[in-house]
């Protein structure tokens, strides 16, 4: 499969427009130069793959970043960061014409970072993106994003990710079924508390550049379907692997489950326990009654 090399990271705030575009205008999916046209049944064309190569991570950026997440800043990339370069080219996958749906409405249920040798600050990196077909799902139809990001100029993956995001679909007649959902494991006891402001959603937007109407505005999302605006799942596992830096090791996977989202403002529980084989697993919770939000894994590779 041969990718499209791009000269430059795609600027984000025309992709989201014109996947609002696909979305919320009727038509405007057939139109040549929008994603969306696919119609029910469609499927994802999984030669689409876009690379970015001799990637320069901005100080700045990496500094606020560090900040709203709870990171020490360092000359190594937080895992959870390479996210956030590697977002604008989720965004222009999702945007291209063969896409079959918008990206704006997807849900994003699951997120999976291999971490496979600490990344310095100055390291020239590549990146490579790509979709995979879709899955069934209790929710509907199921697929991943899948980014690796190389080394200089050489083969060595030193950072892979999988972000998994769902289309709401109505498969069998019954729509979203509840009872088809997994249950989410009892958590971690409870360690930390977490007041989380309400423009939380705009300032982790002003970082990462992920401007999804549902962070943003609570008018915007309420139109999507949420009581008012929520925050971004990648801020949520990213606060957790930030809340156990002192505890990792050089090398390692981290793997989380976004359950119910975070409502702005709320207050939030971080809870984590050892498992065996080094393993750590981490969780948060609605400190009011308990609600799942997240559930996570930390594995030594």
């Amino acid at each position: 499969m041969a990718a499209r090399t791009l000269h430059s990271s795609p600027r984000i705030l025309p992709l989201y427009v014109r996947s609002a575009a696909a979305t919320f205008v009727p038509g405007a999916g057939r139109l040549p130069f929008l994603a969306g046209g696919g119609g029910a049944g469609a499927e994802i064309p999984t030669d689409i793959q876009l690379e970015l190569p001799d990637v320069h991570v901005d100080r700045d950026g990496l500094a606020a970043y560090a900040k709203l997440c709870r990171f020490a800043l360092r000359d190594e990339l937080p895992a959870t960061y390479l996210h956030v370069v590697a977002f604008p080219l989720h965004l222009a996958v999702m945007n291209d014409p063969a896409f079959p749906f918008g990206a704006v409405g997807l849900i994003h249920v699951a997120n999976r970072i291999e971490h496979r040798r600490p990344v310095r600050l100055d390291e020239r990196l590549s990146l490579r993106v790509r979709p995979t077909a879709l899955e069934p799902h209790p929710r509907g139809r199921a697929f991943a994003i899948v980014s690796e990001a190389r080394s200089g100029g050489t083969d060595e993956v030193v950072w892979a990710e999988e972000s998994t995001f769902v289309r709401r679909e109505r498969t069998d007649g019954e729509g979203d079924d509840p009872a088809k959902r997994e249950e989410p494991p009892a958590p971690p006891p409870a360690t930390a508390q977490w007041r989380l402001p309400a423009d939380l959603g705009r300032r982790y937007a002003g970082i990462s550049g992920d401007r999804n109407p549902i962070h943003m505005h609570d008018m915007a999302a309420k139109l999507l379907g949420f009581p008012r605006t929520i925050a971004h799942g990648m801020w949520t596992k990213a606060r957790c692997v930030a809340a156990l830096a002192s505890r990792l090791p050089a090398a390692y996977d981290v793997e989380a489950r976004f359950r119910k989202p975070v409502l702005l403002p709320s207050t939030a529980t971080f809870g984590a326990a050892d498992e065996a084989a080094g393993a750590i697993r981490f969780a948060v919770r609605t400190a009011r009654d308990g609600a799942p939000h997240l559930d996570g894994r930390i594995s030594p590779r």
